[in-house]
């Protein structure tokens, strides 16, 4: 039966592939905004053959991208259930008479408190949780919470409701992460649940590059179908390698085209980083500055940012994931070496160009991150009301066989070459020349700083920073930097002296021409280590444009390009517990490997009971301690040090949590 599918669906595209199959049969031209035309052409077909209305719930529905491909398919959305009063915003926005959900109720409401009306009969429901716990960004920041995390079990009143409502099936769309998150457990859960609600789950991970939008985005869909219903396949797709007849993908360039915009100016990359946009090559990110990549002036250490940080866009192929929120080094950028606005943005995520989004560029871009493509949304919602419904759309429909596997992961593990063929020949073509012209940069003999609570350090002064002045000495290849409060409460102390040595392994060398650095201080304040971890920091920003010590050191989970030895010199009295704890942090003694607390006392060979408390006084100089409170996929029990130098800044996500 399935290879007799496999015959028919090759047969019926020799003559022409599918895609052109949907837009002639609807008299849609291709070309830029195509999904637009084709969004707009199906409705009015489902209209004009007035086919039954098939009611529809639509539960957390963000800012509608799910909702417009189903709207456009023949299903009447008639509750929308969104908590985020900005989404709802624009969800009303859109729902005005002739708007794209004439008549749909906007429920501005938690989930948990929502009652479908009395006498609703939905036949169909559609949402997704929020999945920032199951997300790739949210396993790297703060570890897999899963079904721990709320927002973990807002599934539970999905199947509440299905349970009330009963309808003939449904529509769940999630983050491919939760398949693996908890060694699979919450997974199970899921799929357990919604069994024993009475539905019988068929599920795929998509790529909607491969179904007309023009962005590679992976995502999780179950469809649900009430028990006795006929079974379900997910439809072929479209565009890529993997539809009937190998189809190229929607650009980014094809689809952004015809937009013009008044002033781009105001969507010029800014900052600390702006100005290394322009080199990277599109398709690249920051991994082109780094010494893997082969780059002559590395800034960064090899995986050590996500891999949208200065992402910039292939106008040549689908652009990567779109992001709901991100920082200003956030890509896709353009290939323009600029920011995309907000109608480029609608474009890549195939929002329809005269869809309402309410609120500001930053609320506009979450919102439109946040949502289902609507494209491939049109597509699912298809094979869904001609299998579940019986309505067949006017051109043929093509489904994958259960056993017919999907080739985006393997195309997506191949793009490594590519990507370090693009940066070689990239860096063959930097002016080599003007960088050999140019200055050495030889850091200032003497500066005052403060080192702000935060663990920054910089000439401005901040309530409650920590001043100090700095000696440097730089001759090219060694530097040392001599540190000394300037508070006149907190005096040197002749009877006590360190020293910090510090220079590349044997392992992994430096990608600058720095061979050692010295951090010397009279004085045992606590403070004062950090401010001269920080001024070292510092001076290779500044000299080697080395962005922050874990670049120059590498990532924790790779072997570390920096090696360090603290030395205190005392008289007269004894070492007290935390600089000895010290000189093994340093030293690189217990860091960046899990450990249990006995695992910790016998590496720093200190008492168990006083571990914790150690782990504290190095939060308080800017060491990084994280926990399975800080980061969930960490053994309760087990702690973790990731970097022998201090390295809690302002901008650190873990500077917020408590061990």
């Amino acid at each position: 039966m399935q290879n007799t599918q496999i015959e028919l669906d090759l047969l019926l595209a020799k003559s022409e592939d599918w895609h052109c199959q949907m837009l002639e049969s609807l008299g849609v031209m291709p070309g830029f905004a195509w999904p637009d035309r084709f969004g707009d052409s199906l409705y009015k077909w489902v209209r004009n053959n007035e086919y039954p209305s098939i009611s529809t719930l639509s539960l957390f529905s963000g800012a509608g991208g799910l909702d417009i491909g189903f709207h456009d398919s023949g299903f009447k959305v008639l509750e929308m259930v969104e908590i985020d009063s900005r989404f709802a915003e624009t969800l009303e926005a859109n729902s005005t008479p002739k708007g794209f959900f004439d008549g749909a109720n906007v429920r501005c409401i938690d989930i948990n408190d929502y009652t479908a009306p009395k006498n609703f009969k939905a036949d169909f429901i559609i949402g997704g949780p929020p999945c920032q716990t199951f997300s790739a960004a949210g396993r790297r920041a703060a570890g897999v919470k899963g079904i721990n995390d709320p927002r973990g079990t807002l599934f539970q009143q999905y199947v509440r409701l299905l349970r009330t409502l009963k309808p003939r099936g449904f529509l769940f769309e999630n983050v491919y992460g939760i398949i693996g998150a908890e060694g699979g457990e919450p997974w199970k859960e899921i799929q357990r649940t919604f069994r024993e609600s009475g539905y019988t789950i068929c599920w795929r991970v998509l790529d909607a590059a491969d179904y007309g939008v023009p962005q590679h985005r992976e995502r999780l869909f179950i469809v649900g179908l009430r028990e006795g219903e006929k079974k379900y396949l997910f439809p072929y797709p479209t565009h890529g390698p993997d539809s009937i007849t190998p189809r190229p993908f929607y650009t980014a360039e094809e689809a952004i085209s015809g937009i013009e915009e008044n002033n781009l100016l105001k969507y010029k990359i800014n900052g600390r980083w702006g100005h290394l946009i322009e080199d990277i090559p599109p398709g690249l990110n920051y991994s082109f500055y780094t010494p893997e990549m082969g780059h002559p002036k590395p800034v960064f250490a090899w995986r050590s940012k996500f891999s949208d940080f200065m992402y910039k866009a292939d106008p040549k192929v689908p652009v990567r994931t779109i992001k709901a929120q991100g920082g200003l080094y956030t890509g896709p950028f353009s290939w323009e070496n600029r920011h995309f606005s907000v109608s480029e943005i609608k474009r890549l995520q195939t929002f329809p160009d005269d869809y309402k989004i309410s609120g500001g560029r930053q609320v506009c871009l979450h919102q439109i991150g946040n949502s289902v493509p609507p494209q491939i949304g049109r597509i699912l919602a298809l094979s869904i009301m001609h299998q579940i419904f019986g309505i067949a759309p006017p051109f043929p429909m093509h489904y994958l066989p259960e056993n017919r596997t999907l080739g985006f992961r393997s195309r997506k593990r191949a793009l490594t070459k590519v990507y370090f063929e693009k940066a070689k020949i990239a860096i063959a073509s930097l002016d080599k020349q003007k960088d050999n012209d140019s200055p050495k940069l030889v850091l200032p003999s003497e500066i005052k700083f403060y080192l702000s609570s935060s663990f920054d350090l910089g000439e401005n002064k901040k309530k409650d920073s920590f001043p100090v002045r700095l000696k440097f000495k730089d001759d090219g290849k060694s530097i040392i930097i001599d540190g000394e409060a300037t508070n006149s409460k907190i005096r040197s102390d002749s009877n006590f002296q360190y020293s910090i040595f510090i220079e590349s392994s044997l392992e992994e060398t430096w990608p600058i021409p720095l061979e050692n650095a010295s951090l010397i201080a009279r004085s045992s304040d606590p403070n004062l280590f950090t401010s001269l971890w920080k001024a070292f920091e510092w001076g290779v920003a500044k000299k080697y444009g080395i962005d922050d010590l874990v670049q120059l050191s590498n990532y924790y989970q790779y072997s570390p390009r920096l090696k360090a030895k603290l030395k205190v010199e005392i008289r007269n009295s004894p070492l007290l517990p935390e600089w000895y704890i010290l000189e093994k942090v340093v030293s690189g003694i217990g860091v960046a490997v899990q450990l249990s607390l006995d695992s910790f006392s016998d590496k720093w060979n200190v008492p168990r009971e006083s571990i914790i408390s150690s782990f504290h006084f190095l939060r308080s100089i800017g060491y990084e301690v994280r926990s399975h409170n800080t980061n969930p996929q960490i053994k309760n029990g087990d702690f973790l040090v990731p970097y022998s130098f201090p390295t809690l800044a302002s901008r650190s996500v873990q500077l917020r949590k408590k061990i």
